[in-house]
């Protein structure tokens, strides 16, 4: 993605509602080409146009969710990528930043990715990656497989690792979700015992959400940015959690 686009997608996500004019102004380019920008943008699902401008996608959307933070979460799924060996096969478990780390998979041939997700499924269309889709109760708002069935087929499957998101942080309740079904699939895959790594900008440490998820005790491993605070690095590697930025 050109820094010009990725500029366009934080004007948009940081105002609510950015013009042509005021994108123009603000990067330095002719109105002409911020509109080719937009139409490209809303094409691959980044943006909403408007008239006279954009908005940011339905928060729900995985792709508008790619876009909020997304320079973090491009470093983290290169930093992610970078730990699966030749011929691995891996739990990709959903979410934003975990979509990215599938996309980087995807320039590979030598891995195998399993995942609930039927949207990091969709982004592998084009890849020589093989990729094993798991079986489920289709959860519209996530792009997700959730249930007894999905559930089921997590026992049934075999990995070495298992990339999974988390919607908050917080000292008092470990790791935390918003969404009590997806909740239930991360849990089925830390049961395997495979080596479990997290992947969460740093924007979410502090934050509870209604769901517990994981204990500290079962996630080996944080990949986060670099704006993370000392006081969460330390009190992930207090709890024997490799922290990664």
């Amino acid at each position: 993605m050109q820094q010009r686009h990725t500029d366009i997608i934080n004007l948009v996500n940081e105002e609510g509602r950015a013009s042509v004019g005021e994108m123009s102004a603000k990067l330095g380019v002719s109105e002409v080409t911020i509109r080719h920008d937009l139409n490209k943008l809303e094409k691959e699902g980044f943006i909403r146009r408007v008239h006279g401008g954009a908005t940011p996608h339905n928060t729900d959307n995985v792709s508008h969710r790619i876009t909020v933070n997304y320079e973090h979460k491009r470093r983290m799924a290169m930093c992610a990528a970078s730990l699966v060996e030749h011929g691995e096969t891996v739990m990709i478990e959903g979410g934003s930043a975990n979509a990215l780390l599938a996309k980087e998979l995807g320039k590979r041939s030598d891995v195998t990715i399993i995942t609930p997700s039927s949207y990091i499924a969709h982004l592998m269309k084009e890849t020589d990656v093989k990729i094993i889709v798991l079986g489920g109760l289709y959860q519209h708002e996530s792009e997700s497989m959730v249930g007894t069935l999905t559930r089921l087929c997590i026992k049934h499957t075999h990995f070495t690792k298992a990339f999974l998101g988390i919607d908050g942080l917080h000292p008092n309740t470990g790791f935390t979700s918003r969404n009590m079904m997806r909740a239930d699939v991360g849990v089925a895959i830390l049961e395997k015992g495979a080596q479990n790594i997290v992947i969460s900008d740093s924007s979410k440490f502090g934050q509870v959400h209604n769901t517990p998820l994981y204990n500290f005790d079962q996630v080996d491993m944080v990949i986060t940015d670099e704006d993370a605070s000392l006081e969460y690095v330390e009190l992930l590697e207090n709890h024997d959690i490799k922290v990664l930025k």
